[in-house]
């Protein structure tokens, strides 16, 4: 096949792909403002005309026997609607929103959050990663929202005056489940694992970044040095090096990250970029020491720890709140302090 036949072949194929594309979101935004008006329905019926479970069994019952060709409704589904309208209703941004989401997606996070920060969190990154159902649904499990969330709460004072806006861009742990990797493992061992499962561990990255290398040179003078892991985020519009430590966390870990941030800045960076970013992936972190030896530091840098397990939402969830409830000690003492 000539090269001019390809190019009119791969036209129409786009064409088609495209086309197909637009028609299936046409029909799912069909499909869930009419979820939207029977949920609607169902819910003004309970108020006005105290309309129970029974009354939606009937109903389902109803729709099955007049039309065995319709599926998705049965009582259980109905209920759903119900609930899906009211959660939303009120919320004018998050209910436009709703169309650009499958269904499952949708019943995903509605069963899954548990506030309206959650789901609005889930709603938009859903949207702009355009997720499967099953990669959404490791998002949730992997309590992706609530380790964002403690990263945003911990973010040193250089990093906030960056001039980008890097909120929930990165997560206070990262969840390596995927790698498989046994306790006991060599930096070596986690970079090679990283390397191939790029796929899986740019989902859990996040949107935005694009891989640029490992091992990457930076050349100072005639020495010859190599950053584990080099990113690039577009929308931060800078490069991001991770380091990688199998160890805890200590304060040493962080002169050499700056050096390469450094380097990156002086020799690698484009004038119409921002300062890079450095983030040092440990295996574990005091929070209180991270917090000392970052205070002092001018470069912008996340320490984070990884798990090789997913850590139960449970335990994330207990983690927020003990952050706010110090914050909240934190801001009594303030007002307590101004007053004398």
């Amino acid at each position: 096949m000539n090269i001019q036949k390809t190019e009119n072949f791969n036209f129409i194929l786009s064409a088609i792909q495209t086309l197909k594309q637009k028609a299936y979101a046409q029909v799912n935004s069909t499909l869930i403002e009419l979820y939207w008006e029977v949920g609607k329905y169902i819910s003004t019926k309970t108020i006005k005309e105290n309309w129970g479970k029974g009354v939606v069994k009937e109903l389902a019952n109803y729709i099955k026997m007049q039309d065995p060709t319709i599926k998705g409704f049965s009582d259980k589904n109905l209920w759903r609607m119900k609930q899906f309208y009211e959660t939303y209703h009120q919320n004018e941004k998050l209910s436009a929103l709703l169309r650009e989401l499958t269904w499952t997606n949708n019943l995903l996070i509605l069963s899954s959050s548990k506030s309206e920060e959650e789901r609005e969190f889930y709603i938009l990154t859903s949207i702009k990663g355009k997720y499967s159902s099953r990669e959404l649904e490791r998002q949730i499990q992997s309590g992706i929202f609530e380790r964002t969330m403690l990263a945003n709460e911990k973010l040193s004072e250089t990093m906030t005056q960056l001039p980008q806006d890097i909120n929930s861009v990165f997560k206070d742990s990262y969840s390596l489940e995927f790698l498989d990797l046994p306790q006991k493992h060599k930096e070596k061992d986690l970079q090679k694992a990283l390397i191939g499962s790029l796929k899986e561990f740019i989902l859990e990255l996040g949107i935005g970044f694009a891989f640029m290398g490992e091992e990457y040179r930076l050349q100072v003078g005639e020495d010859d040095f190599y950053v584990d892991l080099l990113f690039y985020h577009r929308d931060l519009k800078c490069l991001v090096a991770f380091e990688l430590k199998i160890d805890k966390f200590k304060p040493s870990h962080l002169g050499q990250l700056e050096f390469y941030l450094e380097a990156l800045d002086r020799d690698v960076k484009r004038d119409d970029e921002n300062p890079s970013i450095g983030v040092l992936l440990c295996r574990k972190k005091n929070d209180e020491v991270v917090k000392y030896a970052l205070s002092r530091s001018l470069s912008p840098t996340i320490v984070s720890e990884y798990e090789t397990k997913l850590i139960p939402k449970k335990i994330l969830q207990d983690k927020m709140n003990e952050l706010y409830e110090v914050y909240k000690l934190d801001d009594a003492i303030d007002i307590v302090e101004g007053e004398r």
